[in-house]
């Protein structure tokens, strides 16, 4: 049970303490040997983001990072300067083991790191600055691209700074994807090109647009090599590194720091190169590069989905935290002589943002978990491009909602609430807006059969959901009703052209995330009358609407769900009545 009456903030917590969705998730996702690891670690970062970071995000929104171009002399140096209290998180996260995936644990364990405490991971520090984790987060795409695709003879050095625990040997990646012309049709817009000098060795020349982490060591970039052809399949993959082995900065230029409206803590900015070094990101042959570097779109699309889960899980973090500070809020403040929540349409509110949130959860963490499953590529194929449509659009929704009730203070920039809705802002565009993401749900049906496995995934969810107590029983009900509409209609794209089936692309995403949701929710709801009650508000609210008029959940136990406390079946019976 979470008292959040005696809670006076948010700040100075560990957040995986007071998160038992999340608990629950990891203890689904992790074994007996590694349960005891996961939980003290999350524990650790739970405490180090919910107090350190947090208030360090506060002052890092305040003083953003600025670009120092020239020194004194006129001499060009192009060093981005950020506040002290960046650093100092940016150091406790990687000593952490944040940054290197936990890299020193797997050896000292002799274990992989479970995918899932990767996950939550992301997304505890997601709830403190998403900013954060775009600029710590991109080093481990960088280091699997060096580790697939580098030159023998440059990329162990690189993996060895990529994953290093220590921060002053440890090396951070960027990626610089955006063009001037936009960011969704990369093989027609890319203007940065790459001129052979041997060796897997590159002259970059060009611009890019927008580039976060801009003063990254280990930057990625697509280019098109001299003499490819246009489109797509000419472009070629290439690592750039800020220094030369020299030390001296490579030839490349930062133009300006963009003025952002959220995400201040990592530097965006335009960069131009020069005849910049750089390296082919190629696949091996017999130990050496092959000669051509045509297909770099392919090996930089081969990262895109776990770039658009770990953008997700921001979204999801934005959610929580936005949450987490209503809950607190409507627990103290007080109105009509009551405290917030017990105000019948606060409550229906709050219980409703939590079961929307208990779904994103279950939703993101299906997608952390797929490996897991028989069909996991196909099936984290097709839900992380959904799970991105949602959970980021839930980001902006929450820390709407909570500027919302705290009033007039919400709206003030000393409550932090606004950071969290201009960062929250930035998560569905990046990796891909929605109707990116949606048009890539439509791809991965057609070109993959990826729906196969969602319905596969519903299908094997019914059984539990059908063991539901009987007051929850329409939760089972809606999920199969979904189920069944969701293979029609994707039985009747064929019958479509193009343009009709882009068109209703958007129509079927928000079915799939409502039928998977509410799938998972109900698994949950076995055995737990509070869960099954969380399921069955979902499914009136999404999948069954004209059952949502009479819904008294909130009235009767809101309560209880806001604070995770138990339930009887007598209770939740009749508040589901």
């Amino acid at each position: 049970m979470i008292d959040y009456a005696a809670l006076e903030s948010s700040i100075g917590q560990d957040w995986y303490a007071l998160d038992p969705a999340l608990q629950a998730r990891v203890r689904e996702g992790c074994g007996q040997e590694d349960l005891p690891w996961a939980e003290e670690k999350l524990h650790r970062l739970g405490a180090l983001v919910g107090g350190t970071v947090a208030r360090n995000s506060e002052i890092s929104d305040a003083n953003p990072p600025r670009l120092a171009r020239y020194d004194r002399w006129a001499n060009e140096v192009n060093e981005v300067v950020h506040h002290p209290a960046t650093l100092e998180s940016k150091r406790a996260l990687w000593e952490m083991g944040y940054v290197s995936g936990f890299a020193r644990d797997e050896t000292a364990r002799g274990r992989p790191t479970p995918a899932v405490v990767l996950g939550a991971a992301s997304y505890l520090l997601s709830q403190a600055d998403t900013g954060l984790v775009c600029s710590l987060g991109m080093t481990s795409g960088v280091a699997g691209l060096v580790a697939a695709y580098g030159p023998p003879d440059v990329a162990p050095q690189l993996l060895a700074g990529l994953r290093a625990d220590d921060v002053d040997a440890g090396v951070d990646g960027s990626m610089f994807l955006t063009e001037r012309d936009g960011g969704s049709d990369l093989g027609r817009t890319v203007h940065c090109t790459a001129r052979d000098i041997g060796d897997g060795r590159v002259l970059i020349d060009g611009e890019k647009w927008f580039c976060s982490n801009i003063d990254g060591a280990a930057i990625v970039l697509l280019a098109r090599p001299e003499g490819a052809p246009e489109g797509p399949r000419g472009l070629g993959l290439y690592l750039v590194p800020r220094r030369l082995e020299d030390g001296s900065l490579n030839h490349l230029s930062m133009r300006r720091l963009k003025d952002k409206l959220g995400t201040k803590s990592v530097p965006t900015g335009e960069v131009e190169f020069h005849g910049a070094l750089g390296y082919a990101l190629r696949p091996r042959d017999d130990g050496g590069p092959v000669s051509s570097d045509a297909g770099g779109l392919n090996r930089m699309m081969e990262m895109v989905n776990g770039s658009r889960f770990g953008v997700a899980m921001m979204g999801l973090g934005i959610a929580r935290r936005c949450f987490l500070e209503s809950a607190i809020w409507s627990h103290h403040r007080r109105a009509k002589g009551r405290p917030l929540v017990d105000l019948p349409l606060v409550r229906e509110q709050l219980v409703d943002l939590q079961v929307e949130l208990e779904a994103a959860i279950a939703l993101g963490f299906e997608c952390a978990l797929a490996s897991r499953r028989a069909d996991g590529g196909r099936l984290r194929r097709i839900l992380v491009p959904a799970a991105k449509v949602r959970l980021t659009r839930l980001g902006v929704e929450a820390a709407s909602t909570a500027i919302e009730l705290h009033g007039g203070n919400g709206y003030c920039e000393d409550w932090g609430l606004t950071r969290q809705l201009r960062d929250a802002q930035c998560h569905p565009i990046w990796e891909g807006t929605e109707h990116i993401c949606a048009l890539d749900v439509l791809r991965a049906i057609r070109r993959d059969g990826a729906h196969e496995a969602v319905l596969a995934r519903l299908e094997q969810a019914l059984p539990a959901a059908r063991a539901l107590p009987s007051y929850a029983r329409a939760a089972a009900e809606a999920v199969d009703g979904a189920r069944s509409e969701l293979e029609r209609r994707i039985g009747g794209l064929d019958r479509l052209d193009a343009d009709g089936a882009d068109g209703r692309a958007g129509r079927l995403t928000h079915l799939l995330i409502r039928a998977v949701s509410c799938a998972l929710l109900a698994e949950q709801g076995v055995g737990d009358p509070r869960a099954a009650l969380v399921a069955l508000r979902y499914a009136r609210r999404n999948l069954l609407p004209d059952a949502r008029w009479d819904d008294r959940i909130a009235a009767e136990v809101g309560a209880e769900i806001l604070s995770y406390s138990e339930l009887d079946e007598e209770a939740a019976a009749k508040a589901a009545a």
